[in-house]
């Protein structure tokens, strides 16, 4: 029976990114985040949203959503450990800003730095002693732990319980770029900003050290463990990545809405960001251009089993992937 093969924009995309030399990928690059940044202009397009400000609707959820799904995708994605919690690292940026922005005079790229640590250390507080859990026992955790964060700012005074925190302060103006609640398009650019360099320390991160060893978590975890790496330092890295990108996305939410309350956090939003996730290809950014394709020979080689009995290939990988056989066979994996 003859197989026919359809044209998919993916696999063209992807092709023409193969192909292309140095120059050409930044090219592609810059014309790309140029016409994203285009997007608030598009409003009188077929994108219009006629319920809601275009706008808005284009910075949250569409903007902060991406954001979020890229701190998620680092422990969904990149290390395999399933975390249905995710909401509970947004709820705490998004209230420590709407916290100290109302009982301090810090504004909100003061407070971003405090969102972040307190996200950050709440994922340690919950890593240490979970993330020697897996698969559903951990996805349940963390769900528990979403879900405990939701009901203690539901409960508390400080946080105001179910009437939430109002008159949140917005983002003082960045030179002639002024925040405005009727023209969100510079929120929009602040959270592209913090998209773009979220995908460059993933980038960064996915081919050192770190990136590798969370490849070897995901892969097999006992494998990893057997070949020297230290597993729960790095899920706890990981873990703790994600909740710092989290934690920005909330200070950012809260400063653009301009109010929270505790059903703004709920798992549904978990799991709306886990399947962002999903759809958008798990483990990948950007569709994963920095990784041979899957006829390459180093796929061939580096199958599960011999990601099982070598560890150059789980954890040791070459500081660049071989573009040739050639090359394959002299970086003797």
């Amino acid at each position: 029976m003859k197989i026919r093969n359809y044209w998919n924009l993916r696999d063209w995309g992807a092709g023409i990114w193969e192909r292309s030399g140095r120059p050409a990928r930044v090219l592609i690059a810059v014309t790309t985040i140029f016409l994203v940044g285009l997007l608030p202009f598009a409003g009188a397009s077929f994108l219009a949203t006629p319920i809601a400000a275009y706008d808005a609707v284009l910075v949250y959820p569409v903007a902060v959503f991406v954001l979020m799904a890229l701190g998620l995708n680092i422990v969904v994605g990149k290390s395999g450990m399933l975390d249905l919690g995710y909401v509970a690292f947004f709820a705490i940026g998004a209230y420590t800003m709407a916290i100290m922005g109302t009982t301090t005079g810090l504004n909100t790229w003061e407070i971003m730095p405090f969102g972040i640590a307190f996200a950050m250390l709440a994922g340690v507080i919950l890593g240490l002693p979970t993330l020697r859990l897996r698969g559903d026992y951990l996805a349940i955790v963390t769900l528990g732990f979403g879900e405990i964060v939701r009901l203690v700012l539901l409960n508390s005074s400080w946080s105001k319980g179910p009437n939430g925190i109002a008159n949140v302060p917005m983002p003082p103006d960045i030179g002639p770029l002024k925040f405005k609640l009727d023209d969100q398009k510079v929120f929009f650019w602040v959270v592209l900003i913090m998209i773009l360099l979220t995908i460059w320390m993933i980038r960064r991160l996915s081919v050192r050290r770190p990136g590798r060893a969370w490849e070897a978590i995901r892969q097999d975890e006992d494998a990893a463990e057997l070949m020297g790496v230290p597993t729960l330092k790095y899920k706890i890295w990981s873990f703790t990545l994600g909740a710092a990108i989290g934690g920005a996305a909330g200070v950012l939410y809260a400063s653009k809405n301009l109010f929270i309350a505790p059903e703004m956090f709920t798992l549904n939003v978990s799991i709306l960001i886990l399947a962002c996730v999903v759809f958008g290809g798990i483990g990948n950014i950007c569709n994963n251009p920095w990784l041979p394709p899957r006829s390459h020979p180093l796929y061939l080689r580096c199958s599960p089993l011999s990601l099982r009995l070598s560890s150059c290939c789980c954890y040791e990988l070459p500081p660049r992937w071989p573009t040739t056989a050639e090359e394959t066979r002299k970086s003797d994996c």
